[in-house]
């Protein structure tokens, strides 16, 4: 009978006990004797949310399909859990085996959000390991970080041993075999494999690097400690997604999850070049996965699974070269399965009316679309690269093939931003309306209903925008206010809806953005004051966080309102992330002055990504 870690009164009475048993259709079983090391993956939100992210599923795949590696997972515990294991201090334990996290080799924590640090340390101090690295000895696992947010891990660096900045299709079978190594000479020592960890390529050992800062608080230098020590850290990306892994037999979950569905990356990056967009410059250059690789992978997942819905993954997803012949064969493959194609990702501009009425021929759900910007001037100062006319020629194509509803995202506090800019997103969204209402009566499907939400900017790292300011609460708060009286004040306004994100977790983001090692006591106290599942609205606290800020004498306006300097030298400068910082100065300077940059496959800008030799960069 399996080991169950949580006993059976504890299973009783806490919610959905099924986050914590394991046992999944298409878990990975290995016998933990017979493996050279135990690894862990860890996402540090609630199990649904974490079994949503495709990154996890990849590279835990990765792992286990070596003989001498055992990779399990293990999430962020719900606060009802939470409670209970602290009162009856019971260790943070791995689905797979249920065994307490402090005996693997390995953590591994994918830092996807901002507003899951908390969550990291709670995964620390349940699983019994130091939350401060130069507190752990040989017996603590080696605590490693991955993910989007090691951009800038310099918020984190006194919890981590060693970040991996990249994909980690590239380097973590050298790093695994680094450590084997270590391991089985007979006198492992920590401080010894992490130096030599430090020599692989995208890896980064905190406690290796020193920081001095001036007197105003920028960076006065960054170096390594050891001439051993690379000065640069180069980001990994996989150059040929084709011939990268990629799961084939999917764990099934009991309960429904965040994305119950087989998720299928048709591509990595973007040509786009937003100005706004980390994911967009981080994950250059464009690499596409080979269409026939995409139709095995597909036929593979949706049968081990069972899964009546399949999620096309990318950025961009209608910059793809051969999304129409994908789509055609997934329709055909499995329309007797009536399995469901979905579409996130779309351009207004590349709209394929066809292939969307195709894609959702029995139900015209709303379709979503970001134009990000209400004024074409505002548009073309964070490179959106959309004309008023490709959005209101994109709805109406929509309307006139049967959908009503429509989504549009928006950013409010960019760069330049006036009240025209934010005056115009109701405005928009009427000229959006009026399209629908073209359209003779009968030939309707009911009343237009459009969704309009905004964000509130955050600048991060490697953007156009990293030199940006960020605004006040208050200032967040205002600008909403003037969309929202715009949508008001609009004809058709009984036809659209407006809500906003909160104002306060965008300051908290923001902070952490771009946030240096000074910022670890606050995080320390954010969490002992109970301060986990931040990025959940019902368990968010901003008072807790302003304490947290106060008592560590963190001053908030050197993190938020303050434009930097072109010269000032930022926490994540010893990163090489393919686009440079000259480039990304360059744009900040063409956004300033409302100037637009060719995407990828118009024009070259030498953003410094073709290093990578592939993708895009060598279509031609």
């Amino acid at each position: 009978m399996k080991k169950i870690a949580l006993s059976d009164e504890i299973l009783l009475n806490i919610e959905k006990p099924a986050r914590y048993i394991g046992n999944e259709v298409n878990m990975v079983v290995k016998d933990p004797a017979k493996v050279d090391i135990r690894t862990v993956f860890c996402f540090p939100d609630v199990y649904e949310i974490g079994m949503s992210h495709l990154g996890m599923m990849i590279l835990s795949h990765m792992f286990n399909q070596r003989d001498d590696v055992y990779c399990e997972r293990v999430f962020s515990p719900w606060p009802d859990l939470h409670q209970i294991m602290k009162e009856q201090n019971i260790p943070l334990f791995a689905l797979e085996t249920q065994d307490p996290i402090r005996d693997f080799d390995w953590l591994l924590i994918t830092i996807q959000y901002e507003m899951c640090y908390p969550n990291i340390l709670q995964v620390l101090d349940l699983s019994q390991i130091p939350l401060k690295s130069a507190d752990r000895t040989e017996r603590d696992p080696i605590v490693i970080g991955g993910g989007p947010c090691t951009c800038n891990p310099e918020p984190l660096a006194d919890f981590f041993d060693l970040f991996y900045i990249g994909e980690g299709e590239t380097v973590y079978d050298e790093l695994l075999d680094l450590y084997k190594k270590h391991k089985q000479s007979g006198c492992y020592q920590r401080s010894a494999f992490l130096r030599e960890a430090s020599h692989v390529p995208g890896i980064y050992v905190p406690s290796l690097y020193d920081v001095s800062y001036h007197e105003d608080g920028t960076v006065a230098s960054f170096a390594p400690r050891y001439e051993d020590v690379p000065r640069t850290v180069t980001r990994q990306v996989e150059e040929d997604l084709s011939r990268a892994v990629y799961p084939d037999k999917p764990i099934v979950p009991f309960i429904k999850i965040t994305q119950d569905r087989v998720v299928l990356e048709i591509q990595r990056g973007c040509i786009r070049g937003c100005r706004f967009c980390q994911a967009g410059m981080i994950y250059r250059p464009l690499r596409e996965r080979d269409l026939d690789y995409l139709k095995e992978k597909a036929y593979q997942m949706l049968t081990s699974t069972g899964h009546e819905e399949i999620s096309l993954s990318s950025l961009s997803s209608s910059d793809y070269t051969h999304l129409e012949e994908l789509l055609i064969f997934l329709m055909e493959e499995f329309k007797t399965k009536h399995v469901n194609i979905s579409l996130p990702s779309l351009r207004i501009d590349n709209f394929s009316l066809d292939v969307m009425s195709k894609v959702q021929d029995i139900k015209k759900s709303s379709l979503t679309f970001a134009p990000e910007a209400g004024s074409q001037r505002l548009r073309d100062v964070i490179n959106k690269g959309l004309t008023e006319e490709d959005i209101l020629h994109g709805a109406g194509l929509a309307f006139d093939g049967g959908w009503q509803k429509v989504k549009l995202y928006f950013m409010l506090g960019q760069p330049t931003e006036t009240e025209e800019d934010m005056c115009a997103i109701g405005e928009l969204a009427e000229k959006i309306a009026e399209r629908y209402y073209e359209i003779p009566k009968e030939k309707r499907n009911g009343k237009c209903q459009i969704n309009v939400s905004t964000s509130f900017f955050v600048p991060k790292p490697f953007t156009p925008f990293q030199w940006s300011p960020i605004c006040t609460k208050e200032d967040f708060l205002h600008r909403a206010h003037i969309v929202n009286t715009s949508i008001k004040s609009q004809l058709n306004r009984k036809s659209i809806r407006y809500n906003w994100h909160e104002a306060d977790v965008t300051i908290i983001e923001g902070i952490l953005a771009r946030g240096d090692r000074r910022l670890s006591d606050a995080l320390i106290r954010v969490y002992e004051k109970g301060g986990i599942f931040a990025a959940w609205s019902e368990y968010f606290d901003d008072g807790m966080w302003q304490e947290a800020f106060a008592e560590s004498g963190t001053d908030l306006s050197f993190y938020t309102i303050r434009e930097r300097s072109e010269d000032e030298i930022f926490p994540w400068d010893f990163i090489d992330a393919g686009v440079t910082k000259s480039f990304l100065l360059k744009e900040w300077k063409r956004a300033l002055a409302g100037e637009i940059t060719p995407n990828c496959r118009q024009q070259c800008s030498g953003c410094g990504s073709a290093k990578y030799r592939g993708g895009v960069c060598y279509e031609k």
